[in-house]
């Protein structure tokens, strides 16, 4: 029998605010335990949830490069559940009237194919906090609490691992080029629920669902859809098991996955609308104003690279798959570096830098103007490109002044033809076999002469003046 895997998503993301959902605490990320906590944060009786304005726009905007329905008013709802983390004993959520419906992203699948994701809904809600289990003890940690999220909820229209990835990468693209989230998986705001069954292939009938929660990592992610798929096709075909609805949870050391409690359906949590926060109501007006503010998109950028710039598409992929990337690729450009030189500097020298951090492309730190500078010097003759090569990673490891450094440590580019005249002329008196095999025609020993003449000159030369020195000298 053909088995079909189905999964749906519910992808949390962490607005880009400073400030929380319903008070005005900090949302920065590592904080010392309860550093931002205020009474609304830690549930106390009498406190009033006031709706953060920013978080409203960002999800107007999550809604935006989703294709999403945005409606026209918008409530807040209480779910009602404990659990230590949650300190008001419920969250406040959108059920009954959520931000946006009915909107869709589309992806390219492993195979090269286009496929439509559609979403049933995106709704705001507050954060839980955070528990620290420490040997015979838990404590609390209020930071995260009220942390303003927006829950992105697929239609079940994924069938493997892989589409799940990719949906994810491109959520991913669209929000953070929005500014909606940074959507650092390693921090957390950006979080994953699977959803997962399996059937029958041709069947329209939704096998038993299993819930794995709050997954943060893409490696992981499509290790459980594997393992989860696996389990559930094993317990189908022989027995071994009976399939329940449940949440379970991922070990991703021990690759498999665990059951934690039965499943909740909606009426287990006893939603009913918050009386403590008004409707808001979303004009026409204020999407368009939203709308307006949005930036460029990584697919349009992709674009523009490509068909208007003559970015070749693999390293335009590179830059526009970051943000981050994105951004540097902003900088250098603005400040006079083409965007071919642009481009090939971040994916040439920024990226292959041997720093042993492994860092991903969003972790990348660097003052972007410096990075500049260091580019121009080069196009100006100011320094030769082996030379830049070591400045950047300076730059980058210790943020030198670019133009300071190479003043003060003599690293100008050695431009004087008398002076390279003689240290060619020095080489070439040094080396008489590598000459005498490229005038009886192997021109191979070229690079070593060159090589000799640069390392000579501690690597300042200008390369193209020398290999016309040397070529020259050679013929005489």
């Amino acid at each position: 029998m053909t088995w079909e895997t189905v999964i749906g998503l519910e992808v949390h993301i962490e607005l880009a605010t400073q400030s929380k959902l319903f008070c005005s605490c900090s949302t920065k990320f590592g904080a010392a335990p309860n550093e931002h906590v205020c009474p609304d944060c830690c549930g106390m009786p009498g406190t009033l949830p006031i709706a953060n304005k920013k978080a409203i726009e960002l999800g107007i905007a999550a809604s935006l490069v989703t294709n999403s329905r945005i409606s026209p008013v918008i409530t807040f709802d209480k779910k009602n559940y404990f659990y230590p983390d949650l300190p008001h004993g419920f969250q406040i959520t959108q059920l009954f009237s959520p931000i946006c419906r009915d909107g869709y992203v589309d992806i390219v699948t492993p195979n090269g194919n286009e496929k439509r994701i559609n979403l049933m809904q995106i709704h705001i809600e507050e954060d839980a906090g955070k528990l620290v289990h420490e040997r015979d003890r838990t404590l609390v940690d209020y930071n995260r609490a009220g942390v303003p999220l927006c829950e992105i909820v697929s239609m079940p229209d994924f069938r493997g691992g892989g589409e799940v990835i990719a949906y994810l990468e491109k959520l991913k693209a669209l929000l953070t080029f929005a500014g909606v989230s940074d959507c650092r998986m390693q921090e957390g705001s950006m979080r994953c629920d699977v959803n997962l069954s399996v059937r029958e292939a041709g069947s329209n009938v939704l096998g038993t669902r299993t819930e794995m929660k709050n997954m943060n990592s893409l490696s992981a992610i499509e290790r459980a859809i594997e393992y989860e798929s696996q389990r559930h096709i094993e317990a189908l075909e022989t027995g071994s098991e009976t399939l329940v609805q449940e949440t379970r949870r991922w070990d991703d050391a021990g690759g498999m996955s665990f059951s934690m409690r039965n499943k909740e359906n909606a009426t287990d949590y006893r939603y009913f609308p918050n009386p403590d926060i008004m409707p808001i109501v979303i004009s026409e007006e204020w999407i368009e104003k939203v709308r307006a503010s949005l930036p460029e998109t990584a697919h349009d950028k992709f674009t523009r690279l490509t068909t208007q710039l003559g970015i070749a598409e693999a390293e335009a992929k590179i830059v526009t798959g970051s943000k981050n990337l994105s951004d540097i690729f902003d900088v250098l450009t603005g400040r006079g570096v083409t965007p071919k030189d642009a481009v090939s500097w971040i994916v040439t020298e920024l990226l292959a830098m041997e720093t042993g951090e492994n860092k991903s492309y969003d972790d990348i730190s660097i003052d972007s103007c410096k990075f500049a500078d260091i580019i121009l010097m080069v196009n100006n003759k100011t320094i030769n490109r082996t030379v830049a090569k070591k400045v950047l990673l300076l730059l980058y490891t210790d943020d030198i002044d670019p133009a300071e450094y190479v003043a003060q440590n003599n690293l100008g580019l050695v431009s004087d033809t008398g002076v390279l005249e003689q240290a060619v002329a020095e080489i070439l008196a040094k080396n008489p076999k590598p000459v005498e095999e490229y005038r009886a025609g192997n021109e191979k020993v070229l690079g070593f002469l060159i090589g000799q003449v640069m390392k000579k000159t501690g690597g300042k030369a200008d390369a193209g003046v020398v290999r016309g020195i040397v070529k020259e000298k050679l013929l005489e």
